[in-house]
């Protein structure tokens, strides 16, 4: 039961989420250690503080802690304007991001709720191209062991690479008036901010597979069955970016802080 939780919320957490391009050629973002040069910064001493001091609360919480000091020092940069300017198409998106806190919202689904409170392992997002089919891809990971591992892939559109299969959501998901699957803002309340141009990405979840050792076993959930395309489709607007720190709010209305990993640790498949 609790291997079954902490897989489901790959499915049901729209975390970080995410991503990138630039006019350079889409080649140039294909693997993580091809990525064109990244935007000059234009933090000032107060917002590199402010992500100090958070990535320091971080170290000392859990995934699930309601800290008032990390509600504080989110805010603080959401509105600092500091952030990298259309966050979901710079190229300081892409690469690997670590989940380091979420806000256990009452609109995420209970399982949710369970499997980021009770998992002891490590959730990833990775956000790459992929080199046949130029479709950029976000990638949730969660990491069992160095060997063993559960990868799950969306599908995902910005302005730098639309989808025109990914239309927009319906159904809030709820079944038969049930917090089942997770609850998401549809309609007018799902429209992103037009002044804040670029910082949304849109994906549905594709396919999923478990790799012990190599061996590969594939994700039990049909995501392209048209029932359930729906329903596992979502968004998430990052509402600061740096080279180190993302805060992303999704669909869900659940808050999400991760921080980039190292490079060198990631490979490209």
């Amino acid at each position: 039961m609790k291997f079954t939780s902490i897989l489901t919320i790959v499915l049901l957490q729209t975390c970080g989420v995410v991503v990138q391009a630039s006019k350079s050629p889409p080649l140039a973002f294909q693997s993580f250690f091809q990525r064109p040069k990244s935007q000059k910064s234009t933090q000032t001493t107060g917002a590199i503080d402010l992500e100090n001091q958070l990535l320091e609360a971080l170290d000392n919480q859990d995934r699930l802690s309601n800290s008032d000091q990390i509600a504080s020092l989110v805010t603080q940069l959401e509105e600092c304007g500091q952030g990298l300017p259309q966050p979901a198409i710079a190229p300081e998106v892409y690469g690997r991001w670590r989940l380091m806190q979420t806000t256990n919202a009452d609109t995420a689904s209970p399982i949710q709720r369970k499997a980021v409170d009770t998992s002891k392992f490590p959730i990833y997002q990775d956000i790459t191209v992929n080199e046949e089919t130029q479709n950029l891809i976000v990638s949730q990971v969660v990491k069992f062991s160095d060997t063993n591992e559960l990868k799950v892939d969306a599908l995902a559109s910005t302005s730098s690479y639309p989808l025109e299969e990914l239309s927009e959501r319906e159904g809030t998901g709820k079944i038969m008036g049930l917090n089942i699957l997770g609850v998401s803002l549809v309609g007018e309340e799902a429209k992103p901010d037009p002044t804040r141009p670029d910082s949304r990405i849109n994906f549905v979840f594709d396919e999923g597979n478990f790799d012990f050792g190599g061996l590969k076993v594939p994700y039990p959930v049909p995501f392209r069955l048209p029932l359930f395309r729906d329903a596992v489709k979502g968004w998430i607007d990052i509402t600061y970016l740096s080279n180190r720190i993302r805060i992303s709010r999704g669909n869900k209305g659940t808050t999400f802080v991760l921080v980039k990993e190292d490079e060198q640790a990631t490979t490209s498949e």
